[in-house]
């Protein structure tokens, strides 16, 4: 089993355009997607589940669906919050949330307390995220350290550039899924999918389900998983 699942939420504008509704009705049926991996992810005893919930770049979106996704966020927070608590689901987020609304803030705030305690599966929001910045901010915070003599050079390794990551303490991401049919990271968790296995799907992530999501674990479980390694060393043929 993976113990790490990130996944790139992709294909809700897409659906509703298909049933030629707004792209706000395909954002909605995406939640009920949410809600159907995060109760399975619980359910396999998954240590990790990390969202791509809302990118840097989705504040490029019109003002009235950026509007309806901070909504739509708040409502999902007020609404999953008891579920979280019960289903020992403790939520964390990545990303800017300073550059959220207050409300939606004040909601991530409220479930992060109510369920800070929950040792189970680690649901990430990746809210306002965007990787490359995720990235820039570790390095000036390391090269603050150093100019303030607190490092020296030589202690900068990747177990110490990974402490200053948003997602600091997480496990690294063994598989990345991202459904739609595009094949593409687009800025989401460069550093920490080095080594992942890649999963794309076609589904639309509305229409992603249980299955799809097992099918993909499957997957996972099929691959050799090399590291660098060839086959031979990890078969132990090779000392």
């Amino acid at each position: 089993m993976p113990q790490h699942v990130a996944i790139i939420m992709d294909g809700n504008g897409r659906w509703a355009e298909k049933k030629k509704m707004p792209r706000i009705f395909g954002h909605r049926a995406g939640v009920k997607t949410v809600d159907k991996i995060v109760t399975l992810a619980r359910d396999i005893d998954l240590k990790a589940l990390t969202l791509y919930s809302f990118s840097t770049e989705n504040w490029n979106r019109p003002s009235v669906e950026v509007d309806a996704l901070m909504a739509i966020l708040k409502e999902y927070l007020l609404k999953e919050m008891n579920r979280m608590v019960d289903n020992n689901i403790r939520l964390n987020t990545i990303g800017n949330i300073s550059a959220l609304p207050g409300s939606a803030i004040e909601y991530i705030e409220k479930v992060k307390e109510a369920t800070s305690t929950n040792d189970g599966t680690i649901l990430t929001l990746a809210l306002s995220y965007g990787s490359q910045d995720e990235i820039l901010d570790a390095v000036r915070s390391i090269s603050k350290k150093v100019q303030e003599g607190e490092l020296d050079l030589g202690d900068i390794d990747s177990n110490l550039f990974s402490s200053e990551l948003h997602t600091s303490g997480l496990p690294d991401v063994d598989m990345l899924i991202r459904t739609s049919g595009e094949v593409r990271i687009s800025n989401f968790l460069l550093w920490q999918i080095a080594y992942a296995e890649l999963f794309f799907t076609d589904v639309l992530w509305p229409d992603f389900s249980e299955l799809d999501f097992l099918s993909a674990i499957r997957s996972f479980q099929e691959r050799e998983r090399r590291f660098g390694k060839s086959g031979e060393q990890l078969s132990g043929r090779v000392v």
